[in-house]
């Protein structure tokens, strides 16, 4: 069996790592890995490769910047040139990126089986591009994967046939499960400015966010407030350094009192700084799965989140908009938070990647 395994992007790189070493258990399942080139530079993309210890691509399509539609029918026309080339027996897509329906849609058009794994996440938010790209994949996929309750919930009110979704956990925490050891020895990475004293750990990525002057100028707010009293890390995103540079903020965000900004970090040093973090201030749909793995109390600046276990289970609160006060009152209640009121969402084991290629066998090999 011939599995085209599609990466684009960042977050999708650590999910693919464990379905990649997964399918290699077998020796009739034959994995390749195509990475899109969504995110292209070392730091958002080689770096991963490097600590994942994922192979090299076996295909990379060298989709580089542009708007979502042209990386859509770029990387559609060059996916569809491999899938004529390899003539797969399943295409397997993850997350919610641009790569991931670009891929799914070229699939289809192929007549190719799909299989979308972090499948049925819903924010109720169609401005955002990831909400878009989650339903039409959903729409169009042959088995779904899904991580927490509330996915296979909004699938079934989606007239998704119930035989074709899979509750199997979480296959971004079989990575952290992985490399847990040296996240929480940081030695590794003396680099980074981790004392002994606690710091709150910033990071914002999202369009709404940071394509907005007005929404930085905000951020820029709440740094400097919360800087007020605790060391803050902001580990800033290439799409934030951009536009801060590109509206002249440099001197809000780079002269805050006790703000260090970061430049993009890698897998391992990213996930050491989250680790020993007091709490994480994040727009990030990842981060808010990771701390709650790990225990750490996340505040999501957001009105929604695709992810409610987080929040049911987890350590992470929402917090709608970028009230200073608001987001220093939210980190002193959840500082105070009795760990024994968190639990880690079931499945959240280590052992997701595996469940699916059992089930992918289940269902075309076994059958």
């Amino acid at each position: 069996m011939k599995i085209l395994q599609v990466a684009g992007a960042r977050p999708n790189f650590v999910k693919i790592a464990p379905l990649h070493r997964a399918f290699l258990q077998y020796s009739d399942m034959h994995p390749q890995i195509v990475h899109t080139g969504q995110h292209y530079d070392f730091l958002m993309s080689g770096i991963f490769f490097e600590q994942l210890k994922i192979p090299k691509p076996d295909h990379f399509l060298g989709v580089g910047q542009g708007s979502a539609t042209t990386q859509t029918a770029e990387i559609m026309c060059a996916f569809e040139r491999v899938l004529r080339a390899e003539m797969p027996d399943l295409v397997l897509v993850v997350g919610d990126v641009t790569s991931t329906l670009a891929c799914a849609l070229a699939a289809v058009q192929m007549h190719v089986p799909l299989a979308h794994v972090e499948a049925g996440l819903r924010s109720r938010d169609r401005t955002m591009p990831e909400e878009v790209n989650r339903i039409l994949t959903d729409a169009l996929s042959d088995q779904l994967f899904v991580t927490e309750q509330a996915a296979v919930d909004n699938l079934l009110r989606e007239n998704i046939d119930p035989l074709r979704i899979h509750l199997v956990g979480n296959v971004m925490i079989d990575s952290l499960v992985r490399f847990r050891a040296q996240i929480e020895d940081f030695s590794h990475c003396g680099h980074l400015p981790i004392e002994n004293e606690r710091y709150l750990l910033v990071t914002m990525h999202r369009p709404a966010n940071v394509d907005d002057e007005v929404n930085l100028r905000k951020i820029a707010g709440v740094l400097e407030r919360l800087g007020m009293r605790w060391k803050i890390l902001f580990v800033m995103h290439p799409r934030t350094g951009r536009n801060i540079t590109r509206l002249g903020l440099e001197k809000e965000f780079l002269e805050s009192v006790n703000v260090k900004v970061l430049p993009a970090q890698g897998y391992l040093e990213f996930l050491t700084l989250v680790r020993h973090a007091a709490a994480v201030i994040t727009d990030s749909g990842g981060i808010q799965e990771e701390t709650t793995y790990l225990g750490i109390p996340c505040i999501t600046l957001r009105n929604n989140t695709e992810r409610p276990a987080t929040v049911t289970h987890g350590t992470n609160y929402l917090v709608p908009d970028f009230d200073a006060q608001k987001v220093w009152n939210t980190v002193e209640a959840l500082l105070g938070r009795n760990p024994e009121d968190l639990a880690i969402p079931p499945l959240w084991d280590g052992n997701s990647a595996e469940r699916i290629v059992n089930i992918l066998r289940e269902k075309y090999i076994n059958s």
